[in-house]
């Protein structure tokens, strides 16, 4: 059976009683930490590396949407988040930064588990991660079979929530793979991948034309993202000098 590690965070003593009760009631989850604040809960992520955070929205200095943005800036595996709040009018803004699902304060052990599974079935199907071999080929598991493909074919990847869309040279139509952007980035050799903006990951041999703040790949034009900008002008630089 999968376990995941996870970690409840909320700064209301009896609600982050309740999830802690919901976890520990629930065989495939393993309560980790728990954490009364977002900042807190920041430190303990980096530590203890969860599968899955329990988050509350609402919470001072540091709210959980904000805490869910940074995770998502942050270097490796960003943990599966499912958010706990009063509030329904986050449920858009929490899609936006990948929220599995959002439980509706007072929500019942049902609604809890419906949202756990939905989370469990999400890392099963993504356990197998892809394989690069010999940096030439890539094994994307693409819908219920591995489809190898040449890494010198691939233009740009695309993140669409929980899937990435590796575009490649025509005639060859782009696939969709159920594993995250940043999952497939660590696979990819670092000398013909860069991550360039939180939602793309370039291959340098094709990028075609560099203006200011883009990069134009094939028919597509790509913005540099802020906190990517830095490197990949160190890179340019070595090309143009």
């Amino acid at each position: 059976m999968t376990i995941l590690k996870c970690i409840a965070v909320d700064d209301e003593p009896l609600a982050l009683r309740l999830v802690e009760t919901f976890i520990e009631q629930t065989p495939f989850l393993q309560l980790t930490s728990s954490c009364d604040n977002a900042v807190e809960a920041m430190s303990v992520i980096r530590e203890k590396q969860p599968d899955l955070v329990f988050l509350d929205i609402n919470m001072p200095n540091l709210t959980g949407m904000e805490l869910a943005r940074l995770l998502q800036e942050q270097p490796g595996t960003t943990p599966k988040i499912v958010f706990t709040t009063a509030y329904n009018h986050y449920a858009i803004e929490g899609y936006r930064v990948n929220a599995v699902d959002y439980l509706l304060k007072p929500f019942s052990y049902e609604e809890f588990l419906r949202a756990a599974n939905k989370v469990l079935e999400l890392c099963e199907e993504t356990s197998h991660l892809p394989t690069v071999i010999d940096d030439e080929f890539i094994f994307l598991k693409v819908e219920y079979q591995w489809i190898r493909v040449s890494l010198k074919d691939v233009l740009y990847i695309e993140s669409l929530k929980d899937y990435v869309k590796v575009h490649l040279e025509a005639p060859q139509k782009a696939l969709l793979s159920l594993i995250s952007l940043k999952a497939l980035e660590e696979k990819l050799p670092s000398s013909k991948f860069m991550r360039i903006h939180r939602s793309y990951i370039a291959s340098l041999d094709k990028i075609s034309a560099i203006s200011k703040n883009s990069i134009f790949i094939d028919k597509a034009e790509i913005t540099v993202g802020e906190q990517y900008k830095e490197t990949f002008k160190a890179i340019v630089d070595k090309w143009i000098k």
